[in-house]
């Protein structure tokens, strides 16, 4: 009956354009009104394992729900009038960001199947031009696709999964107008230029050809939970209505993709959930074929798979916790048959491999670094690329060829720009291809980086990568932003930003926090951050701050916290243990509503992560998320002053979790710090689309922190 009732008085507050309130009172006090949009509280009893959570909030859950939208443009204009001081600020901050980025640039060129393929921008434009040139870079330009055209007309605009055919006639790739990361296949014909009237909705984006140049497969995304569940195949001139399922994936915390392999020799599906993974595999030349399963799937059994000559190669953690290699005959690909090939080893967690006609390149990840091994297949000789430097980011890049002694990678750290790289092999010889260029000029000595350790409460040496501009003394007085993530196994590696420079040269230090949760020092690292474990992950991102505070890099007045998605989990999470300890916190599509969300199956993700937060259904994992779920366990208290962001459409972290929080924090909250949210109605869990245009946020991100930190240009 209360509930009732207070529907009821929301639609007529709704009625006559009263959404929130600032008071309740006509001698409501001007302090009182700076508070921002107070939500309405419509009480919905949530019962689980005999306990029972209200949530005043629940009806913020509704996207098609005018009152829910004009709920958060109330939080917009709230958010832009709190922050209108700043506005010139923010307006030279992105020019300043976007001025650092070379505007007609171009990506370095790889050569597939007889063509050069590359991107490039052009200057004033937002979005990228796929192009490509016939066996010489020499050659004329063929341009595939202009985004800047096909994005006219449209507030967000994605392509995703271009594809070309075997014989390089046809062009498949995905668009997404909404930031749901649900795509439509379209189709180009690269000899006439025409784009084909046939599409296919509702896919994952990308498409892979059979070698037959007409027969193409896809995943189809369910409609309500956005997990990629069948793979279908289509044939080229028949309507999308018509086409033959060819896998479906039943079990609902699994999410299926398909590929091809490198060797253009097999058609590949593959299934996955948190702990296990299942492939399934075709003769690329029989599309019609039936699918073989490769190693049925078993719990704990992770594997991953590269074709090469009469052998598959397989990255599993069979009897591994770090991973291995194991290969296996491509007649005979059961687990009883697996081979090893490089054994497993405690300290050094194999990531993956690029198989090349000469050589095996092994990604691995020792004390934190990534290490680049190259072996030969003939005599097993080995060496290791060398970096030179303490801390840094280095990865295999585009290698599409088997028959080449180059082996291109990337490169970067907290210093140095992003480079892409050809590496002979054979003569140990490097050839810079690109260096990122910083407009403007950089120039690195100016900054210094370094790796630093925390020890958190249980003994554990918890790792950070550190960079500022030199000649900052470590008296308490530096302004800081620590930024983290921490779970998936996910290892946020030290990389250049130009966007970072305009933190370091106003002064502050920038920190990431490889707490546990993510991958940084192996599978064990992972393990200990997620589930019943998942505490870690916030104490740990705590006692790294500790730490900064008690070194002299800083101090709670100057400490802020930064982190996305399930970052934003941390976030959330940290605030409530140690409110006091951080001046500013800045929350960006933060998954906060733990407890709920994992409870309803119906929303994206959610099934699929059981095993990585716990299933909810089952009381000990309640409990346990109950304990740290952000949104659960809001007190009255003195929070930091806080931004929090969010997409309208997000299809990863749904907008009502952190529209929810921030309802909830500003009704318990005391004393008179900011809290602010901003939804951008166009866009989902990445942001905006375009180039540039998503550096706005980044520059009222970065002007809310200089504002607290009294920087004001």
């Amino acid at each position: 009956m209360t509930n009732t009732f207070q529907i009821n008085l929301l639609k007529s507050f709704l009625s006559i354009g009263v959404l929130f309130t600032f008071g309740c009172s006509n001698n409501t006090t001007d302090k009182e009104m700076d508070k921002g949009p107070v939500a309405i509280k419509v009480p919905k009893e949530l019962t689980m394992h005999g306990d029972t959570r209200i949530d005043n909030y629940y009806w913020l859950n509704d996207r098609e729900n005018e009152e829910v939208i004009a709920y958060l443009n109330a939080e917009n204009d709230y958010t832009k009038d709190k922050l209108k001081h700043t506005e010139d600020f923010q307006a030279s901050l992105f020019e300043e960001i976007k001025g650092r980025i070379k505007e007609d640039d171009e990506s370095v060129p790889y050569k597939s199947n007889g063509y050069y393929y590359y991107t490039r921008f052009e200057k004033g434009k937002e979005y990228p031009i796929y192009c490509r040139k016939k066996e010489t870079l020499a050659g004329k330009e063929e341009v595939m696709l202009d985004a800047n055209v096909l994005a006219e007309g449209h507030a967000y605009h994605q392509i995703g999964g271009l594809s070309i055919s075997p014989d390089n006639k046809m062009l498949a790739y995905g668009v997404d107008t909404v930031s749901r990361r649900i795509y439509t296949i379209h189709f180009k014909n690269l000899e006439t230029g025409e784009t084909l009237s046939e599409t296919i909705p509702n896919t994952g984006g990308s498409a892979t050809w059979a070698n037959d140049n007409t027969t193409l497969f896809y995943a189809v995304k369910d409609e309500t939970t956005l997990r990629t569940s069948k793979i279908l195949k289509h044939k080229l001139g028949t309507s999308a209505g018509t086409d033959t399922e060819v896998f479906s994936e039943d079990d609902d915390t699994y999410v299926t993709f398909v590929y091809k392999s490198k060797s253009k020799d097999y058609i590949i599906i593959g299934s996955y959930s948190t702990l296990s993974t299942e492939y399934r595999f075709l003769d690329a030349n029989t599309p019609d074929g039936d699918f073989l399963v490769f190693q049925p799937r078993e719990r704990d059994l992770e594997y991953s798979i590269a074709h090469f000559g009469d052998y598959f190669y397989i990255r599993t953690n069979l009897d591994a916790k770090n991973f291995r290699l194991m290969r296996t005959s491509v007649n005979a690909t059961y687990k009883e048959n697996w081979e090893e090939v490089i054994a497993h080893r405690k300290d050094v967690l194999l990531e993956g491999i690029e198989i090349f006609k000469d050589y095996l390149v092994v990604d691995e990840r020792t004390d934190g670094l990534t290490q680049l091994r190259i072996i030969r297949w003939d005599d097993k000789s080995e060496h290791y690329l060398d970096f030179g430097e303490d801390t840094y980011s280095a990865y295999t890049s585009t290698n599409p060829d088997f028959d080449t002694e180059i082996l291109r990678y990337g490169y970067t750290s907290l210093t140095t720009p992003n480079s892409t790289i050809d590496y002979n092999m054979s003569t140990r010889s490097k050839k810079v291809m690109k260096e990122q260029e910083v407009v403007g000029g950089y120039n690195k000595d100016d900054y210094q980086s370094e790796r630093l350790w925390a020890t958190a409460k249980d003994g554990t040496k918890i790792p950070m990568s550190v960079v500022y501009k030199k000649g900052i003394k470590k008296d308490g007085s530096n302004n800081l932003l620590l930024y983290g993530y921490g779970s998936y196994g996910n290892t946020i590696d030290p990389y250049f930003s130009t966007v970072r420079l305009s933190l370091l040269d106003r002064g502050f230090v920038y920190v990431i926090a490889h707490i546990r949760g993510g991958e940084y020092l192996g599978r064990p690292w992972y393990e200990d951050g997620k589930l019943l474990k998942k505490k870690n992950t916030f104490t740990d991102f705590i006692d790294c701050a500790d730490f900064l505070v008690e070194e002299g890099y800083t101090s709670p007045d100057n400490l802020y916290a930064m982190g996305g998605s399930a970052g934003g989990l941390l976030m959330g999470a940290i605030i409530n243990l140690r409110p006091e300890l951080f001046n500013g916190v800045v929350a960006a599509v933060p998954f906060v509503d733990v407890v709920t969300t994992m409870l309803d199956e119906s929303i994206p993700l959610t099934t699929g992560e059981y095993d990585e937060w716990g299933n909810p259904n089952n009381k000990e994992y309640y409990e346990y998320i109950k304990s740290y779920s952000p949104y659960d366990n809001v007190e009255e208290k003195e929070y930091p002053n806080m931004l929090v962001t969010t997409g309208l459409h997000d299809s990863q972290v749904q907008y009502w979790e952190p529209a929810k929080w921030v309802a909830k924090l500003r009704d318990k909250k005391t004393g008179d710090n900011t809290l602010l949210l901003h939804t951008n109605m166009d866009a989902g869990h990445g942001g905006a689309s375009g180039r540039f245009e998503r550096f706005k946020e980044v520059a009222m991100e970065y002007a809310f922190i200089f504002d607290l930190a009294g920087i004001k240009e």
